[in-house]
């Protein structure tokens, strides 16, 4: 529940990451489980969170509805090259909810693109509690308020926000080449 709580959260969760360690520390429970339940938790937490900004996109101006709507498009038309992407930003420690906010704002389909995400985390996911049952217990509980709380983090999240918004401002019909109109992009909603 703590991963998909989460998980849902806009901006200034703590990385999923750090719970899954906190759990294959404090824990007897089997890495299996730990991997499996904080990569799926972690999956519908970001697919809720995709879900409520495609909600809150309906509230967005019709121009920038249009633009994200041809960011869209131009994402479709390479999806190997889209999913490629995905897996390879699933695997890092970077923040993915902006990533998740953005995709539900250009209404993008989100089985696949959650699918690439699930598995990435299955990945990164093995890696961090195997290490975590490996480790003497230290001062983790200092280490993972010092991870929430830095200035690092807070800037990561901050960056990832301004990219967001930067990503709706962005002229995708002129950059891409696109078609699509405002009123195309408004019929859609």
């Amino acid at each position: 529940m703590i991963v998909l709580g989460v998980n849902m959260m806009p901006a200034f969760g703590p990385p999923t990451w750090s719970i899954i360690v906190l759990y294959g520390l404090g824990t007897q429970m089997p890495i299996a489980a730990i991997i499996l339940t904080g990569a799926l938790a972690a999956a519908l937490g970001r697919f809720a969170l995709a879900h409520a900004f495609r909600m809150l996109g309906r509230r967005v101006p019709a121009r920038i509805r249009s633009n994200l709507a041809a960011a869209r498009d131009a994402l479709e038309r390479n999806k190997r090259g889209g999913l490629l992407a995905l897996g390879l930003f699933a695997l890092s420690p970077l923040p993915s909810a902006q990533l998740f906010e953005a995709a539900g704002l250009a209404r993008v389909r989100l089985a696949g693109f959650t699918a690439a995400f699930f598995a990435g985390r299955l990945v990164s996911y093995s890696i961090y509690a195997v290490t975590a049952k490996g480790i003497q217990k230290t001062s983790v509980g200092d280490q993972f308020l010092k991870t929430c709380t830095s200035p690092a983090s807070i800037a990561i999240q901050l960056l990832m926000i301004a990219a967001l918004v930067a990503l709706m401002r962005v002229d995708w019909q002129k950059r891409l080449g696109s078609g699509r109109s405002v009123e195309t992009a408004t019929r859609e909603r």
